[in-house]
């Protein structure tokens, strides 16, 4: 016999050491948004990415932002969120807009790859992340 998976969250602080962000870093921004278009206050992101190495945890606010300092990444940081009401987390992906039409980008329907693609700003890149609704971001099964 199996046991069921729980919903995830709330996030508390005190799981939430302080990291040293990458000095030479680019700055990862977005707000995480619910299926009727509400800021997701306490969900958590996890970054991570091979190259170059790295790995990022924050908490959103109360508006839903979230942000991560991390080290210049070659063409997309993977991305884990978890949320109240969640079984389990779910797994995208922040591709930079200059990035190369991968094998992963090339397989999702053209009108849904936006989903995924960052806006740049001036000290980094910007996603928002729909976790359900009609601007729904790509996920991936894990």
């Amino acid at each position: 016999m199996s046991t069921p998976s729980q919903t995830v969250g709330p996030f508390f602080a005190l799981g939430m050491p302080g990291r040293d962000a990458a000095a030479d870093g680019v700055w990862l921004r977005g707000r995480v948004f619910d299926g009727a278009g509400d800021a997701v206050p306490d969900a958590l992101i996890e970054s991570w990415q091979a190259d170059p190495p790295a790995f990022g945890r924050c908490a959103t606010d109360p508006a839903g932002r979230w942000a991560l300092r991390v080290p210049p990444p070659d063409r997309y940081v993977n991305l884990s969120v978890f949320a109240r009401g969640l079984l389990n987390r779910v797994v995208t992906r922040l591709y930079l807009p200059d990035a190369p039409l991968d094998g992963v980008l090339a397989g999702i329907e053209p009108a849904r790859r936006g989903t995924l693609v960052a806006k740049a700003t001036e000290d980094g890149y910007e996603l928002d992340i729909h976790l359900q609704g009609p601007h729904e971001t790509v996920f991936f099964a894990v």
